[in-house]
Parts: C-alpha cells; sequence; structure tokens
C-alpha cells in the first residue's frame, strides 16, 4: 500500500479533466465555426456545457477564443463595409434611373403644357373674333 502515491493520482485526475474540457471546447469552437456562429465566451461556454470561468481561467483557450472573436469581428466590418458600398452603387444607379425617368415625364409635361397653352391661345381668338 505504500506504493500508492494519493496526490500524483489526484494530479493525473485533473489533469484527464482539464484535458476533457479543452476537447469539449475545441469540439465546441468547431461546431460553432462548420454552422457559421458567432465565436464569443458566451456561445462557447454553452456550446461546450461549460463554464464562463472555466474559458477565463484556462489562458490558452481565453485567448483562442478572443482571437477567433477578434478575427469574426473584423470579418463582419469588412463585410458591411464591402456592402454598403454595393448598396450605395446600387442606390445610386437606382436614383439615376429615377431621375431620367423623372426628366422624361417632366418634358412631355412641358410639351403637353405648351400644346394646351396653344390650343387655348385659339380657343380665345375664336372667341373674340366672333364677338
Amino acid at each position: 500500500m505504500d506504493s500508492f502515491d494519493r496526490e500524483e493520482q489526484l494530479r493525473r485526475l485533473h489533469e484527464k479533466r482539464k484535458q476533457e474540457t479543452k476537447d469539449k471546447v475545441e469540439e465546441a469552437i468547431k461546431r460553432l465555426t462548420k454552422s457559421a456562429r458567432a465565436i464569443n465566451f458566451n456561445s462557447v461556454a454553452k456550446e461546450a456545457g461549460v463554464s464562463k470561468a472555466t474559458l477565463y481561467n484556462h489562458p490558452e483557450l481565453k485567448e483562442r477564443i478572443d482571437f477567433l472573436r477578434n478575427q469574426q469581428q473584423n470579418a463582419f466590418l469588412d463585410s458591411r463595409i464591402k456592402r454598403n458600398e454595393s448598396n450605395q452603387n446600387a442606390v445610386i444607379a437606382s436614383l439615376k434611373r429615377k431621375i431620367e425617368k423623372l426628366e422624361k415625364k417632366n418634358k412631355e409635361l412641358e410639351k403637353e403644357n405648351k400644346q394646351l397653352h396653344e390650343l387655348e391661345k385659339e380657343k380665345l381668338s375664336e372667341y373674340f373674333t366672333k364677338i
């Protein structure tokens, strides 16, 4: 019985549980990445079934989650900038088409107004010639 070292046994058990936690977190990150969901401490903790404190207490996990979260945020900002530029271009093109339609309609109305004005002149002159 002297060969049993309780401290060594507890240390091994602790290391084993620590590795299992790391594996669960890595699997959770893979699932989140694969399904294109947000990677942050809340989502990883929930997906892995661990507490946020556990993630914060493991420096390598904390760094990995911080890195992935920042990477996602930068990608999101880049896509928003590109989306805003393409949206701007689409809005500009749409407004140009609308302006062209309105200018065409305006010319048609000016022409119609001129014709009506000429018709009115004719009718007035006919009226006054009859008097």
